[in-house]
């Protein structure tokens, strides 16, 4: 699996639509407070469905996800 650092140049249009659909996936698994095993797995499907992991992708779950648990706002019900 690689990780592609994107952030060095612009992102194209199919990276883009990618990120934006993990963004919407990761948002109404947040939704209720709790991420569930299902909902991480998917998360992570999403994520590595094209052989990479883009660092952009990354930051999105850091500040969407990693963030919230570390500030009580999230639960993470799979640990």
């Amino acid at each position: 699996m690689n990780t592609s650092r994107s952030h060095q140049r612009e992102l194209t249009l199919e990276e883009q639509q990618e990120l934006e659909k993990l963004r919407a996936i990761i948002e109404q698994a947040i939704a209720d407070g709790i991420i569930t095993k299902g909902e991480r797995d998917r998360i992570s499907a999403t994520m590595r469905a094209d052989g990479k992991v883009m660092a952009e992708e990354l930051e999105l779950v850091r500040t969407l996800i990693n963030e919230k648990v570390s500030k009580g706002e999230l639960t993470l019900d799979y640990i």
